[in-house]
């Protein structure tokens, strides 16, 4: 009897410890995703660059299209990537008289910064990269966190001619919570919610590409996979119902998370809205 009330103080004294230390846990894993460094040889038609952030230099890639330019499109990665996932975007755009800029996040890949921000800080980073270039139309391409990040930008910078975000989330409160495990309580998760706030001086609620879409109104394109369990596509859809100017929405059948950009039938509509949307930037200066 002696031992079996010692092993239950013990275990009740782990629990106690255990629910402690969760909130500061959990907030880790928000701020602090794994970092991979970038392997991949740099395209033949791109050049390394360090881009400006907000307080922290971003490595990645300025690559050129052969012939005369038609405008740049920025890509932006997802959580726990590096601008490697660019390649494939790279070697078709550029063939198709678009410059193509791919970077590093912060916190990722070969860039400065310690804590991920999904898009409180990161759009700051990217309005600084939008300065160094060119005022041609520009269309940034974001997945997953790239995404969102591109849609906060494209909230407040009239630079920005058109945006394809793929599998974007609406909120971060919301994705947080979808992505929790179930044994986390919802005190537990509020708690994780005011440590990520005070380690990285940023408010949660305002990472918001759902309140964002309201004040976007250049064309936007959506595209989510219908079977993507990590990011459901009731984030897009919830983006696309807010969104204030021209938007199309496209769930790509049997596409779990991050699988919609590798559908080819994906890539011939997107091929056909970015010549829509060049087209469209370019117009009022040829008038």
């Amino acid at each position: 009897m002696k031992t079996l009330l010692i092993g239950s103080v013990v275990l009740a004294v782990v629990l106690a410890v255990a629910a402690s230390q969760a909130p500061s846990v959990a907030a880790g894993g928000l701020l602090h995703p794994a970092r991979h460094q970038p392997h991949a040889k740099t395209p033949p038609n791109c050049v390394e660059r360090e881009f400006p952030g907000n307080g922290v230099t971003l490595r990645g890639w300025h690559c050129r299209t052969p012939g005369r330019t038609r405008g740049t499109v920025v890509y932006l990665h997802g959580i726990a990537d590096n601008r490697d996932s660019s390649i494939g975007v790279v070697q078709r755009l550029t063939t198709q008289s678009l410059d193509v800029v791919a970077y590093d996040s912060r916190a990722h890949g070969a860039s400065e910064g310690d804590l991920c921000t999904y898009g409180y800080f990161e759009k700051e980073d990217l309005r600084s990269v939008l300065d160094t270039l060119s005022p041609a139309p520009l269309v940034l391409i974001g997945t997953s966190l790239g995404a969102a990040v591109a849609l906060q930008e494209a909230a407040t910078d009239s630079r920005v001619s058109g945006v394809i975000a793929a599998e974007v989330f609406s909120d971060l409160e919301t994705i947080a919570r979808d992505r929790a495990p179930f044994f986390l309580p919802e005190p537990v998760i509020a708690e994780a919610f005011r440590v990520v706030e005070r380690r990285a001086a940023f408010a949660v609620r305002e990472v918001s590409p759902v309140r964002a879409a309201a004040k976007i109104h250049v064309p936007v394109l959506l595209i989510h996979g219908d079977a993507d369990v990590l990011t459901g596509p009731d984030h897009s859809r919830r983006v696309f119902a807010a969104l204030a100017g021209p938007k199309q929405l496209i769930l790509v059948p049997k596409a779990a998370h991050n699988e919609s950009l590798r559908n080819p039938t994906v890539w011939t509509a997107i091929d056909g809205w970015l010549k829509d949307v060049v087209k469209r930037a370019h117009r009022p200066i040829l008038e």
